[in-house]
């Protein structure tokens, strides 16, 4: 395969963020099939669907917590490995990365025995029941054995795409999910393994994506590398700088596990395991429409980070209005989609008649407010781009910690609102910690970015 890398200090800034942007939307779209497609077919089993599928997503929490731990380290160290490099510090850039790397490796071997020790326990505080839970422990204890390989091929792509190679990184996710997409049917239901068999196609899909990486970053082609032979370089500094930035991610992260929890416990006791199942088909929904906002968000960071530390700040400015423009007009457009096509996007997981009657209500509701997500989106990535941590963290809180998980708790008791008010939490959020995180970035990033460019 050739590696064609792209160079950020040539061309256009959109038609930088264009060529970066495109090749990491299909990156995101394959890595959305990791889980997307095990819930499908998941959701399809006979006889047991609904309850499986519930069950799946009570792994959910779990799962964003290693997702968390995941980007403390790779999208805590990508942006400034990208920065050392607009400095013309590449030596720095790679023993930023290979502490990354050390650091993911470690994390993911304590996780994966920490996790099956307390995995049962751990679902219970989740809002498993007695029906739901043989079918969470089912799946995740099996999931936890991939725990390294996933955090390896996640973790580490970041720093394939802040070198350039935009497409190297959209290979990584290709061969793990095409891999998951042909193995998913012949574990579920040609060997008749159910929940267990996705849990088995996903960790094969994770490891062959982690070698893929591996291979990449040990190999020649690679601007910089892994170097395992020679002494671990876990330089303190390093490491107070990577999770410093990284902990904006590792929030948003735990922040969206908590939320899940509390949303779990919530319609759990206010409407039972199907309104948990309707939960986790709404994430899973959410997730296949955050795909492209994401890819354009993250194909914009590394090129904030770089003309950053190239003291090229006007194209900074314009890198954050072309990532807000085009994060508002798609979010816009699916905003219509859902109000138009519920049905639709729900019946990817299920067509029984009496979730649909839950689902579609609820998520016309989740889905109310979602253009102010776009915001979210925008003033998150600048503030983590250009290294601002503590304000990229203090957004992160305050959307899914201050706003939506008190909403979560206590929307259920007022005017009888019940398990509609677990929904209705999210478009409040939205709209609050939206508009309060992008209003912050514009007022605060703009004139500082005027100033730097008078004093350079």
């Amino acid at each position: 395969m050739q590696a064609k890398q792209v160079d950020f200090s040539k061309g256009g800034v959109t038609q930088n963020i264009i060529r970066v942007a495109a090749p990491m939307l299909v990156a995101q779209i394959l890595n959305l099939m990791y889980n997307i497609v095990d819930r499908i077919y998941i959701g399809k089993i006979p006889g047991e669907g609904l309850l499986a599928l519930g069950g799946v997503g009570l792994c959910f929490p779990f799962i964003s917590l290693i997702t968390a731990f995941t980007n403390l380290y790779g999208a805590g160290g990508a942006p400034l490995c990208s920065i050392e490099r607009g400095r013309g510090n590449n030596e720095e850039a790679e023993e930023i990365m290979n502490t990354s790397f050390y650091l993911l490796v470690i994390t993911g071997g304590i996780l994966t025995i920490l996790g099956s020790i307390f995995c049962s326990p751990i679902l219970s505080l989740f809002g498993a029941s007695d029906t739901s839970l043989p079918y969470a422990l089912s799946y995740m204890r099996i999931y936890l054995l991939g725990t390294i390989f996933s955090m390896i091929a996640l973790g580490m792509n970041p720093f394939i795409n802040s070198q350039g190679f935009a497409n190297v990184g959209m290979t990584t996710i290709f061969l793990g999910a095409a891999a998951n997409i042909i193995l998913d049917p012949i574990f579920i239901f040609f060997l008749g393994l159910g929940v267990r068999g996705a849990a088995w196609a996903t960790i094969c899909s994770q490891i062959l994506s982690a070698v893929f990486v591996m291979r990449f970053l040990m190999g020649g082609r690679a601007e910089l590398r892994i170097r395992l032979k020679k002494k671990p370089l876990l330089r303190k500094s390093h490491i107070f700088d990577i999770i410093g930035l990284g902990s904006a991610s590792f929030v948003m992260q735990c922040t969206n596990s908590l939320v899940q929890i509390a949303c779990n416990r919530m319609l759990g006791a206010f409407g039972g395991d199907l309104y948990i199942s309707t939960m986790t088909i709404i994430n899973s929904v959410r997730q296949i429409l955050d795909t492209p906002v994401l890819a354009i968000t993250d194909g914009a960071s590394p090129i904030l980070s770089y003309n950053y530390g190239a003291e090229k700040y006007d194209n900074v400015k314009k890198a954050i209005r072309v990532v807000a423009l085009s994060a508002l007009v798609y979010t816009a457009v699916v905003w219509v989609l859902i109000l138009l096509l519920p049905e639709m996007f729900i019946g990817i997981f299920n067509k029984d008649d009496s979730l649909l009657t839950i689902a579609v209500p609820a998520l016309r509701i989740y889905f109310f407010a979602f253009i102010f997500q776009a915001l979210q989106y925008s003033g998150q990535t600048v503030f983590k781009s250009l290294n601002k941590k503590k304000q990229a963290i203090f957004f992160s809180l305050l959307r899914k910690v201050v706003i939506v998980v008190p909403l979560t708790f206590v929307l259920p008791y007022l005017r009888n609102l019940g398990a509609r008010g677990v929904f209705i939490a999210e478009p409040i959020s939205n709209f609050l910690g939206g508009s309060a995180c992008f209003l912050a970035m514009v007022c605060m990033i703009f004139p500082e970015l005027s100033r730097n460019k008078r004093q350079s």
